[in-house]
């Protein structure tokens, strides 16, 4: 837990940082827009939460006297909540959009590990992770420059879209998470 929060404090500072420092990506459909460092790095706490889930026997703990996996669906959720707060007050202490824009991504973000870790096991949710910035930077722009409503983390602050798109990752998320399906013995295998 303390690496979790240390992650999530270093992801926001350095976000902001970093402020509106761009990479160039190329545009594989339509024209390439802004794709901001910050779109990037506010992975590492969803990849973070992934290695820790990843640490424990998923026999042993479908078989455990507590509720594991609400457990770690409230670290998750609670890791979210942090970050909107520290986003949020970052916002209001003068930080800018970006403040609001990190924090919306990191929610995202671990709202997908937990929709993908039942399903396909902590290491490849967390590349399935690392894949959707660069899928976003790469097709995720309309020729005028917007960004495509799928392209959540590519929206600006103040969009409908986005926040609506990371309410129902977490929500989605968090009831694949509890439901509790194991991954394929293939990607068990992989974990070691």
């Amino acid at each position: 837990m303390p690496v979790l929060v240390a992650v999530l404090a270093a992801t926001l500072a350095v976000g902001l940082l970093l402020g509106d420092g761009e990479l160039p990506v190329p545009a594989l459909r339509g024209q390439a827009g802004h794709f901001l460092l910050a779109h990037v790095i506010t992975l590492l706490p969803a990849v973070f939460l992934l290695y820790g889930l990843g640490r424990g026997d998923l026999r042993t703990e479908s078989v455990a006297g507590r509720h594991l996996r609400g457990l770690d669906v409230g670290l998750a959720l609670a890791l979210a909540a942090a970050g909107t707060t520290c986003g949020g007050l970052a916002y209001a202490a003068g930080q800018g959009a970006l403040a609001l824009v990190l924090a919306r991504n990191i929610a995202g973000y671990l709202g997908l590990a937990l929709l993908a870790h039942p399903l396909v096991g902590h290491r490849p949710a967390a590349a399935a992770l690392a894949a959707v910035p660069l899928l976003c930077s790469a097709a995720g722009w309309y020729p005028d420059g917007h960004p495509r409503p799928w392209a959540w983390p590519l929206h600006p602050a103040g969009s409908p879209a986005a926040l609506a798109a990371v309410g129902l990752l977490l929500l989605t998320g968090t009831a694949c998470a509890l439901r509790g399906r194991h991954p394929p013995a293939a990607s068990r295998l992989l974990a070691g």
